[in-house]
């Protein structure tokens, strides 16, 4: 697709395609592929998105958290989602000082930069919705007082696909709280060979460190990129093109529950960024096609019919993009 029709080509954003070249090179350290979940992971930091890691045990979801927060010197903080977590466990509590007489607040392990929700279905709905006013409002309510989170506050949430028993499902409203979701798989079998050879040669998950991770990115470095892409050009006929997407997919005879207008919001924004983040100052429908299916996997419902016959929600989104007309 040729350039938008501007007067004046806006400059490409170097920032952020420079930092996404540094963070992608160091978590490359640690993890081998996974491009499109780390390209993903970034597309969310920079549209100021939480993400829903969807993958079988061993596939590096852990490990991915834990470099790009060693990457872009952010805070790390997790927690082990488990049947007994209460609300309290999450967010924290007012605790009594002897000492002193007075209540003080232990806060929980929500304060950090990037935080770490693993197996995040395997809690009730009850300590699942204390995330509900942390994830979209980045901010606390403890006992009546209102308590900041940082501006760098993102969620990373971990689900096993196959595994049922002993799990809860996430709520619709909890889902629709996740900007993306995204889908980590099983390597190539280069990929695993190579996994293989640093096994051997002595890496260790649990010191990386020792693997030479470095931080190459701050919290400075990710405001100036978010800015770059805030800044990407849309044009109008590419506006058009991604509020049908989402439209039609209220439409569609597999899909009961379609997305919402916070769908359509969502990947207006990762478009936006997945622009920035390979040097592009305009949104060309490629990039819409690509987010669309992270984008709205997690927020429809399908039919159950659809469901008998086999059908996924990636293919039902990829019928209802393939139906749309590609503006030119």
């Amino acid at each position: 697709m040729s350039a938008p029709t501007t007067t004046t080509a806006a400059p490409a954003p170097k920032l952020a395609r420079a930092l996404a070249e540094r963070v992608s090179a160091e978590i490359g350290k640690a993890v081998v592929g996974q491009q499109a979940v780390v390209e993903g992971l970034l597309v969310a930091l920079l549209s100021r998105g939480h993400v829903l890691l969807e993958g079988v045990p061993g596939t590096a979801k852990t490990l991915l958290a834990k470099s790009l927060a060693r990457a872009i010197a952010a805070r790390f903080g997790r927690i082990q989602f488990t049947p007994d977590l209460m609300p309290a466990d999450v967010l924290g509590t007012n605790v009594f000082d002897a000492k002193s007489g007075q209540f003080a607040l232990r806060r929980g392990p929500v304060f950090t930069d990037l935080l770490l929700a693993d197996e995040i279905n395997r809690a009730p709905a009850k300590t699942q919705s204390a995330l509900l006013e942390v994830m979209e409002e980045r901010q606390s309510t403890i006992d009546g007082a209102r308590q900041e989170l940082p501006a760098l506050f993102t969620v990373l949430a971990t689900q096993n696909p196959v595994e049922y028993e002993g799990t809860y499902p996430l709520p619709e409203a909890q889902l629709d709280r996740f900007l993306l979701k995204l889908v980590v798989g099983y390597p190539t079998a280069d990929e695993e060979q190579a996994v293989l050879a640093r096994w051997h040669g002595g890496f260790d998950a649990h010191d990386l460190a020792a693997a030479g991770l470095a931080p190459v990115a701050d919290a400075a470095a990710i405001e100036a990129a978010r800015k770059e892409a805030a800044g990407i050009v849309v044009e109008p006929g590419v506006m058009r093109y991604l509020r049908t997407i989402v439209g039609r997919t209220r439409e569609s005879q597999d899909i009961l529950l379609g997305g919402s207008p916070r769908a359509s919001v969502a990947l207006l924004l990762t478009s936006k960024a997945l622009a920035a983040l390979r040097g592009k100052f305009f949104v060309g429908p490629d990039e819409v096609k690509e987010m669309a299916a992270p984008v709205l996997r997690h927020r429809i419902v399908l039919k159950p019919e659809a469901e008998i016959e086999g059908i996924k929600a990636d293919e039902a989104i990829k019928r209802v993009v393939d139906a749309v007309e590609v503006p030119r």
